[in-house]
This record gives C-alpha cells, structure tokens and sequence, in this order.
C-alpha cells in the first residue's frame, strides 16, 4: 500500500519552503482571492509561480485554494483569475462552490480538481457525487471516526482519493460550515472572514467556552487511518508560523514511518490545553473542549528558538544519476532524474605531474550534494587516462549540472490556452411577483389547523403514509442536514418506504442527496444549506435537474435577486437561522441529555441564550437568538418564500403566516438577518 500524502499548510512563501525542506510530500496555498483563510501574507501570483518552481523542483506538489463561495460580482473575476493561476504551474484547486467547479472544469479541464471539506462531505453518497461531479479527491468531514471512513472507503470508487485533517485546529460546527461569525459580526466564515466567534467564553451549566474544541492531533492512530483508506494527510494551520509547519510535518513524517515523534514539541509548538482524538475513536464528551491559556503562549515562545535551529539543511529526496567524462580537452557531467536530463562542460583538464584523475576520485568529489534535494544514486565515469582536474572545476561542474536540472524540474507545466468565455451575465428573472409561501415544521402538531400553505416541509422522520394522505402533493420531505455513514442505509430504505405510500418531493441542505433522492426518482429542492451565492451555482443545480433551490441566508435580498438561470429560487423569511451543527452537542457534553430533553440553549458572553435543538440525537443545531422576520419587506421576485417553526405552537405559526399574508411587521424582537447588509 503506497504511504499517505502529508499535505502542508503554506500561508505564504517561506512557510511552503519550509513544509517542502522538511518532508510535506504537498502543500495547499491560498491567493489573494477566493480562499478560505484571508490575510495580507497570501500569495501573489508572482509568488505562487516561485513556490510552484520550488516544490516541482524537489518532487513536491502544490494545490491552490479556491474554496470560498463567491458572490456574482466575483465569480464574474474566476475564469481570468484560474487563467492565470494554472499558468504558474499548480497541480490541483481545492473548490467547495459546485459552480465554480463546474467552471475550473470549463476553464482549465486538465487541472485535477479537490472538493473541500467545507462542501460537507460526511458520507458515501456526498463522496459519490463529488467524485460523479469530476472531483479526483474529496476532503473528509473531520466528524468522522475510523469506522465512518472505512464505510465511505468500501462504498465510493477506488480511484477517488480521500483527504483528512489529522492535526490542527477543530471547527465545532460540522464541516467548517458555520454562520455564526456572519450572523454577529457580519464576517462570514464560509468566506474566508471568521472572527472565531466560538472561541469567546460560551456557557452551559458550569461549563465555561463549551464551543471551544481543542486542537486534534491524530498522528497516534496514523497507521489506523491509512489502513482505514486515507490517502493523504492533511495539517490544518496556514497563519500558523513556519516553526509550527517544521515541527508537524516532521512529526507526521515520522508517525507514518512507525517511528516515535515529539508530542511534547508539537503540544508546545501550539496547541489549546492540549489535543484531543477529536471523533476518530467515537468517543464524544467534554475532554474535548479546550482553549488557548497563557501556559499555551508561554510554552510556544519556549519553544520557537529551539526548534528553528533544528532545521537549517535540505534533505535530499530526488535520486538522480550522474556520468563524468574527462577527454583530452574537455571536462562534462549529465545529471538526470529519469525525465529531466542536463549536461554541462567545463574547465579542460590538465596533463598530471603527480596522481591522475581516477573514477574514484572523481565519484567522491562529484556525489557531494549536501545542500541540495538531490541525492546521487548511481554515478558513471570515463577518463582519459593521465590527466587530472583540481576539485574546484570539479565542484563547479556539479553545482551548475544541479542548479539546471532544478530549473528543469521547477518549470511550469506547458498547458493548452483555454479561449473559455466569462460567465454569461444572470439572466433576467420576473420580479413583480410575490412568490408561494412555503412552511417547515419540526413537528406535526405546529401545523395551524385550517392553514393553506403552498407547501408543508416535514422532517422524512416524522412522515407517515397518514400524513401523505392528508397533504397529497403539497408535502415536501426535509432530508436530515447531516447525515453520517451509519444512518445512509436506513434513510435510503425510508425514503423508498415513503416513495411507495406517495411521497414525491424533498428538500436537501447537502449534495448527498443528489444522488440519493435520484435513485429513489424523488423530486429534489436545494436547501439554503447548498449556501448558493451566485448564478453559475445555480445554473450547474438546474442541470443536476433540482426543482428548485432556496438562496443562502448569507446573500443580501438585492444579491439574490440579482440571480440569474431559470431554475426557481426561494429564501428563508422567517425564523431561528441554524448557525452551526454539532456531532458533540456542548449540552450532552456539559449537562447531559436528561437536563436538556432536546430543548436546551446556550449564553454567549452579554448573556443572550441561544436554542440548540437537538437531531435525533444524531447531531444537534445552534439556532440564533431571535428570529428572522421580514414579513414588512418587499418579497417581491422572490418564487418562493419559506417560513421555517422551531420551537413555536401552532398559534404562534398561524400569527406568523397572518403577518406575512398581510405583509405586517413583528412588535416582537426580531432580526433581518443577512438581507439588508452586505456581507464581508
């Protein structure tokens, strides 16, 4: 079985150096646009280019990220932006937008393609669709134990690559996929802007900073997650330090090979009161939590210094082979790696007064490449007999031979010009009219009696054939947002079971449902969990022949109604926005299920409570404080208009919809969400 990829973070030029000198087998980059992690130090294409000619020249790879979701004014900047990052030579984009996946694959349909881990790939089906959708790997959810991966390996194709993290930094939302920094301060996580709102002192019971998890660090059970199917190893860390980059790919380089590695050093390099297994081992309690202390801080600058001095030299890695000739008037040397070969001449020898260069001489002054990635595997020499070359002509031949093929071996790959057309301009969409009024319930007994919604949502757990008897045609059933390898069976079999009794159409937050709901001959709608913010988006969502998709709750009203495609698109008018999922609800962790029975909250520092509600027990969701109400505003243009209930009463569900068909504002506390301020 061949050894795992170890992927470095690189926030900038030195740090890639740093992650190749030291063993990083890949390194992910972010640009000045379209990344995930936003910050002066990410590269210019100039130095994209270098980095590129850098790593290629020592074996190494690059990938760059683009998997932010962009708004229309950006995306319309992605095929000139790909144009010119292709051209520095990077192997492979990290997408997470399905739209501009589908355009890399326009743009530049050579570049291998990774879907990101902030698409939520969480099962075999997301994994499936990904890799049906042109992806070569997928970046696994970190929620996932050893069992879930070992599911995810048997049940997708052979050839698509699986991606972990195993040291870093741990996201308490599912997949990355939070909107609680947007929510607060207007900074969207899923934009490469978070402000770490979960890392501020969170409480629940006595617990303190209950949405702080610690790093993990997986590196013990390295061999588990390679026999598991993990074919690369991912660091988390890009605004990480280049000490902190040396130390873990070392560190991982070692796990990999069975030997023992420093986790005193890695602990103290960073860390948040220690490291968890994160959900590897399926244990989930409140060990995991953890935040940055002051004897964090202290023990990194501890360790800096030392650790600096630890990693001065390059270790060779490229074999290469070497052929020395001397001849009366000239002096060569070839160096090749098996595809790149150069040759240099040099200084012309002299007759010997005293020793000859011999073979052997030759070969010990010649095989020095300390200094360089080189390492020389097999050395040939031919040599006029009596004449000898001092050891600088000597020395000079190898370092201009090595200094070429690094050149050779560094140099951008030659691909085809693609004359692509930018993305055609959104079409124009009818927005005069007022769009249907759907509604979402998280139970039956919420649904006002006598209420004449256009649409009825139900989770497919609570939907019998009684109740598809009762709604006919106008219940849609909402397909859990998470969806973890153990459970894919039993939801494949009840929505068959549904589909027999009646059931026609569903509702999904993820692209595990593509495939699912197709098998099944379900009619499929988006869910604002598919967080579309741009037409292209849309456009790739009608050929995968959805019947609809409701517009992330990020967008602003005028940015949705800007979109194009012909596809209907919805948003979310009311209720408690879902701003994280967890696997480890903080409430289990700190207080028990008993304390909470699934109607639990959370108190952010000024002591505002926010619902958490719980998901069969399966995952459980971060709701915001105060709901969503925009009942008073122009929903004009808009095809439909989805009222989602929580925790109301059927009363309060019907003064809900009497507002909203009367066009009547709340006196209740409220919030307009994201739609009427842009976000960053």
């Amino acid at each position: 079985m061949k050894r795992p990829e170890i992927l470095s973070p690189a926030g900038d030029l030195e740090r890639l150096k740093f992650a190749v000198l030291y063993g990083a087998d890949a390194v992910y980059v972010g640009a000045t646009e379209f990344g995930m992690r936003s910050a002066p130090k990410n590269f210019t294409m100039e130095q994209l280019a270098e980095g590129v000619r850098f790593a290629h020249a020592r074996g190494r790879r690059v990938y760059l990220t683009l998997n932010t979701v962009p708004t229309n004014e950006e995306i319309a900047r992605m095929p000139d932006f790909m144009r010119r990052a292709r051209e520095t030579g990077v192997d492979a984009f990290i997408v997470a937008d399905l739209g501009v996946l589908a355009m890399a694959k326009h743009i530049a349909p050579e570049m291998e393609l990774h879907v990101s881990t902030q698409a939520g790939i969480a099962n075999y089906a997301a994994a499936s669709a990904a890799y049906d959708l042109g992806a070569k790997r997928v970046v696994l959810a970190r929620e996932l134990s050893l069992n879930d991966i070992a599911v995810i390996r048997d049940n997708t194709p052979p050839e698509l690559e699986l991606e972990a993290f195993v040291h870093g930094a741990h996201c308490m939302s599912v997949s990355g996929a939070c909107y609680l920094s947007a929510m607060l301060g207007g900074r969207s996580g899923n934009r490469g802007l978070c402000a770490q709102p979960c890392r501020l002192d969170w409480r629940c019971g006595k617990g303190d900073h209950v949405l702080s998890l610690k790093d993990m660090s997986l590196l013990r059970h390295a061999q588990e997650m390679a026999d598991a199917g993990i074919t690369t190893f991912k660091i988390e860390g890009r605004m990480k330090r280049p000490e902190y980059v040396a130390a873990v790919v070392t560190a991982c380089r070692e796990a990999l090979t069975g030997e023992a590695y420093d986790e005193d050093t890695l602990r103290a390099v960073f860390s948040r009161s220690g490291f968890t297994d994160g959900y590897l081992t399926g244990k989930r309690d409140k060990t995991m939590f953890g935040y940055r202390t002051k004897d964090d801080v202290q023990s990194a600058d501890k360790v800096l210094k030392s650790l600096a001095a630890l990693y001065e030299k390059e270790t060779p890695r490229v074999g290469v082979s070497m052929a020395f000739s001397l001849t009366e008037t000239e002096s060569a040397l070839t160096v090749s790696d098996g595809e790149n070969a150069r040759t240099v001449t040099g200084a012309a020898p002299e007759k010997a007064i005293n020793r000859a260069l011999d073979a052997a001489s030759a070969e010990k002054n010649l095989v020095k490449t300390g200094g360089t990635p080189f390492a020389v595997t097999d050395f040939t020499a031919d040599i006029a007999p009596g004449y000898m070359l001092p050891a600088s002509a000597l020395n000079a031949l190898r370092r201009e031979a090595l200094s070429e093929l690094l050149d050779a071996r560094g140099a951008a790959k030659p691909w085809p010009r693609s004359d692509a057309p930018a993305p055609a301009a959104p079409e124009k969409r009818d927005r005069s009219r007022t769009g249907a009024l759907w509604a979402r319930f998280a139970e039956l007994s919420q649904i006002p009696a006598g209420e004449s919604f256009d649409k009825i949502l139900l989770p497919v757990e609570r939907i019998t054939p009684e109740i598809i008897e009762t709604f006919g045609e106008r219940l849609i059933g909402v397909l859990p947002a998470i969806l973890w390898p153990a459970d894919e069976e039993a939801l494949e079999a009840r929505l068959a079971a549904l589909k027999e009794a009646g059931l026609r159409e569903v509702y999904g937050d993820n692209i595990y449902a593509i495939p699912l709901t197709r098998r099944r001959g379900l009619t499929l709608h988006g869910g604002a969990g598919l967080n579309i913010l741009n037409t292209e988006a849309l456009r790739h969502y009608e050929e995968e022949r959805l019947a609809s998709v409701t517009a992330s709750f990020e967008l602003s009203m005028r940015g949705i109604k800007s979109l194009g495609g012909r596809i209907p698109i919805g948003a979310i008018v009311y209720g408690r926005l879902p701003l994280m999922h967890f696997r480890n609800c903080p409430l289990r962790a700190q207080i028990g299920c008993a304390a909470c029975r699934a109607r639990g909250e959370l108190t952010d520092r000024r002591g505002v409570k926010f619902p958490v509600e719980c998901g069969e027990k399966k995952y459980s969701t971060l709701l915001n404080s105060v709901p969503l109400h925009i009942a008073d505003k122009d929903l004009r243009g808009l095809d439909h208009c989805i009222l989602w209930f929580t925790r109301e009463s059927a009363a309060e569900c019907a003064a809900v919809a009497a507002d909203y068909r009367a066009g009547r504002k709340s006196e209740r506390e409220r919030t307009g969400g994201l739609y009427y301020r842009e976000l960053l």
